[in-house]
């Protein structure tokens, strides 16, 4: 087999969404002929851990670390938040709102000098030893996975530093995107002068959603579109346990992930209002747990909800356990962010939930690339944020349903099924083929 080096920030112990897609190309791309390498960070401060998807790194697979300058500790003292604050769901906002000077000076820094971004210190140790790792480990190709946009930087310099291939591999868009932070045109020009280096010096950039092919495009039209390749997340059927589903005693609703400003669920809980407000359900009737990280601003609307007692939070749980509260749930919760990209945006999460097989409410753009996998699948029900009345209207379909005790939705599995990890894998592995 030839050797792939996978150069990653999030990798085991990280936790969360972004790890995923890297840990299962790990260990898929051995099934298709080739042996990756990892180069991840020592001592990275992730937004969450997850010490038991160390287990899931196969047998045989060499991970190498070296460490990096976080500057999120800083970060918290300048604003004064606790040392276990979540520093990436904080740092985005709702449009208008308004911050503390602290908060300000510290966006301010952000956006001037963590350019591409906050992993920036990682660059020089990564650059490096993935240099010394080409050689000695005898890689025929890279693979960087973005966000941070620091590993594609490093990417980037062991192509024009050693020759090899290299696949640029992007979860979300780069400048301009909802998590960039609103910088000052010195910055802002130096950190889209990497961007536009690194879609062109690539050999292929894979993408985990079409958007952000369209976004790259858009911003940069003299690229090859050819180079831009749509590989999108999955799920892996083999995380799914099988357990005993329990028939729970109110209707139960969960969401897992991070929420933050834009990402909220204010829209939901104002359909639940209406719909309590007319006598079409109770706050005894049902529960929504909230599993993952949390912005202040979201917490907020939680604990100040008129049915509260019907909700819980759950702090950030491993992925297994996460799962198994996923299983047990009677129907599964899907936002996203309120902002222009909304339309195009595709979480990793929503492929999970339809390989779970329960069925979806969707609070998105009903014209979106969400609503169409979810319509091609027949995995749930959509409607827009500003759409209160549909959103209830879903909503209370799926209880009606539940409480006549009736099948709730009747997905195409066939469909579904194209979703497997292990087929993302195997296009990867046909990007590499066709570079190597």
């Amino acid at each position: 087999m030839k050797n792939i080096l996978i150069i990653a920030y999030y990798f085991p112990p990280s936790g969360g969404p972004g790890v995923q897609r890297v840990l299962k190309h790990v260990k898929y791309l051995p099934e298709f002929g080739y042996n990756p390498i990892v180069l991840t960070v020592e001592n990275g401060q992730f937004p969450a851990k997850d010490e038991s998807l160390l287990k899931e790194i196969p047998d045989g697979i060499k991970v190498f670390r070296t460490k990096i300058f976080e500057p999120y500790d800083l970060y918290r003292m300048f604003t004064g938040k606790s040392k276990d604050t979540p520093v990436d769901v904080n740092v985005i906002h709702k449009d208008g709102a308004k911050l503390g000077i602290k908060e300000s000076a510290a966006e301010f820094i952000r956006s001037t000098f963590f350019i591409p971004d906050a992993r920036i210190g990682w660059f020089f140790k990564a650059k490096r030893k993935a240099i010394d790792l080409v050689t000695t480990e005898k890689i025929s190709a890279v693979y960087t996975s973005s966000p941070p946009y620091t590993t594609a930087l490093i990417g980037r310099h062991v192509k024009r530093n050693t020759g090899i291939p290299w696949i640029a591999g992007f979860r979300d868009p780069w400048t301009d995107f909802i998590s960039s932070p609103n910088r000052w045109f010195l910055p802002k020009m130096i950190d889209k002068g990497m961007e536009k280096s690194v879609f062109k010096e690539a050999n292929y950039i894979e993408a985990a959603w079409v958007g952000i092919i369209k976004d790259a495009l858009k911003k940069y039209p003299h690229l090859n579109p050819d180079k831009f390749i749509h590989i999108p997340n999955g799920f892996d059927s083999a995380d799914f346990a099988p357990i005993d589903s329990p028939i729970n005693n109110k209707f139960t609703l969960t969401y897992t992930g991070s929420m933050y400003g834009r990402r909220n669920p204010a829209a939901l809980f104002e359909a639940i209002d209406k719909l309590i407000h007319q006598g079409k359900i109770t706050e005894n009737d049902f529960k929504i747990k909230f599993i993952g990280r949390f912005g202040d601003e979201v917490l907020n609307m939680i604990s100040s909800s008129t049915f509260n007692n019907s909700l819980e939070v759950i702090k950030y749980m491993s992925h297994g356990d996460s799962i198994i509260e996923l299983q047990k749930s009677d129907l599964l919760l899907l936002v996203v962010d309120e902002s222009k990209e909304s339309k195009e945006i595709v979480p990793g999460k929503v492929y999970e939930y339809m390989g779970i097989r329960k069925p979806i409410l969707v609070i998105a753009p009903e014209d979106g690339a969400i609503a169409k996998l979810i319509i091609e699948t027949k995995s749930g029900l959509i409607a827009h944020q500003t759409d209160i009345e549909k959103i209830a209207s879903n909503l209370l379909a799926f209880y009606q349903k539940w409480v006549d005790k009736q099948e709730l939705y009747s997905p195409d599995v066939n469909e579904i099924s194209k979703y497997e990890r292990k087929n993302a894998s195997k296009e990867l592995s046909i990007l590499f083929n066709q570079t190597i």
